[in-house]
């Protein structure tokens, strides 16, 4: 009997909670969000957060702030996001790079498999993979090339040590012969920077970030990271049909929140931003920036999350890059 009413006072807690969970996300959110972006300003991380931003501003009436916080590749924003409060108020816009590659190749402060919930993959993005307007050359194989003539001092920017920029270039070495110094940045928006002034020569950025200066004439766009190529960057070829059999790297985002998130909170957060990368307007402004809209539910995200994280494994244990792990 002891043993009865124990377990019947346990499930009517239990209800309990799950009815204070579902009373919080009604009334959810009360005050402004905070949404980390893991890298500097003007970067495809922060582009994407700031479009999703302003559209849940915009629906709840509060304000969706923005919060950038470089360094690490990634780790600082991410750290701060993992060890936010689960109340929903601190969410982080995670990518391939902040979640997988880095964790892979660094050691970091977090567990992407523990420290983590799983709200919404929110785009998946092509690098491309771009000269400075000076470098002369005007395709993969001139670009490698050039990089092995006596002399020659080609350095590659990337969003930071651990990045899928970093891998990507690393990657690329390890396929070609390339002869390229790898220069870290602390986000894709300042490797751009440095890339149109021509201080560093060449480097894979997001698409988000490339395309304007590529349309531009500031960057030469040689490729596409991706297996096909980019609907909005048709004359590109992919680095594989360039004569690199077998290339592909691809970068997404996806919010996430603090482990324990309460599944009420992901539930409307998911149900919100899925509603908003449906929206027509949306969905041609990622397209025509280059990027394939996300959605799904939050399990979507964290299958994509484990998949890449196998995937990866293997090629940075090929690469002998950090732990290997």
């Amino acid at each position: 009997m002891r043993t009865a009413r124990w377990v019947c006072g346990a499930i009517a807690a239990a209800g309990c909670m799950l009815a204070a969970g579902a009373a919080f996300a009604d009334g959810y959110p009360v005050k402004p969000i905070r949404l980390i972006s893991p890298f500097a300003p003007g970067g495809g991380a922060s582009i994407m957060a700031r479009y999703i931003g302003q559209d849940l501003t915009e629906a709840w009436g509060q304000s969706v702030v923005v919060d950038n916080r470089g360094g690490g590749g990634g780790v600082i924003g991410t750290e701060l996001g993992a060890r936010a409060v689960p109340d929903g108020y601190t969410l982080v816009m995670a990518t391939a790079s902040t979640i997988v590659i880095n964790p892979l190749v660094n050691k970091v402060p977090f567990d992407p498999a523990k420290d983590f919930t799983a709200i919404v993959h929110t785009s998946t993005v092509p690098l491309v993979l771009v000269t400075h307007a000076s470098v002369p050359v005007r395709s993969v194989k001139e670009l490698v090339a050039y990089t092995q003539q006596s002399g020659a001092r080609v350095n590659y920017a990337s969003s930071g040590e651990g990045t899928i920029s970093n891998l990507a270039g690393e990657l690329f070495k390890s396929m070609t012969g390339a002869r390229l110094t790898h220069v870290p940045y602390k986000g894709g928006g300042q490797a751009v920077i440095d890339l149109v002034a021509g201080h560093v020569q060449t480097g894979f950025v997001n698409i988000l970030e490339a395309m304007p200066h590529v349309n531009s004439g500031r960057l030469r766009g040689l490729a596409v990271s991706t297996a096909s190529r980019s609907g909005v960057m048709t004359n590109l070829p992919t680095v594989a049909e360039s004569g690199v059999p077998g290339f592909e790297v691809t970068q997404w985002s996806g919010i996430l929140g603090p482990a324990r998130l309460p599944a009420a909170i992901v539930t409307r957060l998911n149900a919100e931003v899925v509603r908003i990368l449906a929206r027509p307007q949306m969905r041609e402004r990622l397209i025509a920036s280059g990027a394939d809209p996300g959605g799904g539910p939050p399990e979507e995200l964290a299958a994509l999350i484990r998949s890449d994280i196998a995937k990866w494994r293997k090629v940075v244990r090929s690469l002998n890059l950090g732990a290997g792990r």
